[in-house]
């Protein structure tokens, strides 16, 4: 098992930044491939970034050259550096940890966007 514990949300005017952060316990996950998603109010949830084992990363269009994720496998943590943020951003962010079919997720942190 792996829990993973979000946190770094907050209230932000758009043009700021937040920096978001997943601590991941109970056992390593060095080898699984993390991510962020995150669900809008009365929206789906929906991908923001990912990053696998070996480092590569992928983003969803809306948040390129905004948004960077990344690792450290030494903490087992994952970041999301948000910059630039929207209104639309607004959204409780999700922790994802996914290795073949065992998959965890976080409890979620609320970012709101103010313009």
């Amino acid at each position: 098992q792996i829990q993973l514990v979000e946190s770094g949300g907050g209230l932000v005017q758009a043009g700021g930044s937040l920096r978001l952060s997943c601590a991941a316990s109970g056992r390593t996950a060095n080898n699984y491939a993390m991510g962020w998603y995150r669900q809008p109010p009365g929206k789906q949830r929906e991908l923001v970034a990912l990053i696998a084992s070996s480092g590569g990363t992928n983003y969803a269009d809306s948040v390129k050259g905004r948004f960077t994720i990344s690792r450290t496998n030494a903490n087992n943590t994952v970041y999301l550096q948000m910059n630039s943020l929207k209104p639309e951003d607004t959204a409780v962010y999700y922790c994802n940890a996914r290795y073949i079919f065992d998959v965890y997720w976080g409890q979620g942190t609320q970012v709101t966007v103010s313009s």
